[in-house]
């Protein structure tokens, strides 16, 4: 199989931004992502999903396509004007995809949009990572590897957090971790919400086929969940996790109590699975077979 880490890009000077804080469309262009590296990989894709991150995502973009060729974003409904910006950096760079959903449906649809066109032209690993800069995009290249080295597993980011990090989202991360060890009778996966990862597209298609849920802020935690009943087994690797203040472009859609709500509402559906799921995943456990094979 053919991968690439790419090149960097020149440092740029900031874009320049209108009065709605957008990139002006003849600028956008000159601040479009690197310059393709000179192999793409055959298997693995780089999926971002994006929803109103405004210039956040054209760095994200630019700092992805130095690690990796090809990266693909699915904008979900975006009214910040980053659907155009995209489109263009798309035209200039052959490495790089867009696509846009017409109105915003979650992120988990957004991912499931990408994941469909990834399986139709023939790949078979997809590593997510966020549009507001939260993620390491020079972790991409050693995240990628270690999925091809183990391409039956999952892999999936541990976050290192920073003092940038909330204290409450920090220790709710700890409950859903808690409920998502239960759920999967310890099969090891350390975090559920980091959406630094990497899937096998088929089985992640899947499980998600079937599913009315796993298309917003709960996508991440039941993906693993199911992944794991379906015995792809978790390769944990850390990733550093920086939370954007307002002045650095950090943007968030994070609400406390919807999010949350809908978090729970999943876990009871899980829980409730998970009853009966039990008596396969002990034999399962018993037998070593995956995800307990480790």
């Amino acid at each position: 199989m053919s991968t690439s880490a790419g090149s960097p890009k020149a440092t740029q000077e900031p874009a320049p931004v209108d009065s709605a804080g957008l990139i002006p469309s003849g600028d956008r262009l000159r601040h479009s992502a690197a310059a393709a590296p000179p192999s793409a990989s055959r298997t693995h894709v780089l999926l971002i999903p994006s929803y109103n991150t405004g210039l956040k995502v054209y760095e994200t973009v630019r700092a992805a396509r130095a690690q990796w060729n090809p990266v693909w974003v699915v904008t979900d409904g975006s009214t910040d004007g980053t659907p155009e910006g995209l489109r263009e950096m798309a035209a200039a760079d052959p490495g790089l995809k867009h696509f846009e959903l017409p109105a915003n449906a979650g992120k988990g649809a957004a991912v499931l949009h990408g994941l469909h066109a990834a399986r139709a032209t023939g790949f078979t690993h997809a590593l997510t990572m966020d549009s507001d800069g939260q993620h390491p995009a020079e972790l991409i290249p050693a995240f990628m590897q270690a999925s091809m080295q183990h391409p039956e597993m999952m892999v999936l980011g541990r976050p290192v957090f920073d003092a940038s990090a909330p204290l409450l989202r920090v220790r709710g991360r700890r409950v859903s971790n808690w409920w998502t060890d239960l759920e999967t009778l310890g099969a090891g996966i350390d975090d559920s919400l980091c959406g630094f990862r990497v899937y096998p597209v088929a089985d992640l298609i899947a499980v998600m086929r079937h599913q009315p849920w796993m298309r917003r802020f709960d996508f991440d935690t039941e993906a693993v969940v199911r992944l794991a009943w379906r015995g792809v087994a978790p390769l944990n690797l850390a990733a550093p996790v920086k939370y954007l203040s307002a002045e650095e472009g950090g943007v968030s859609h994070f609400r406390y109590g919807r999010d949350n709500a809908l978090l729970t509402w999943m876990h009871l559906r899980l829980m409730l699975e998970f009853v009966l799921r039990l008596p396969s995943l002990l034999l399962r456990r018993a037998m070593r077979r995956p995800p307990f094979q480790r």
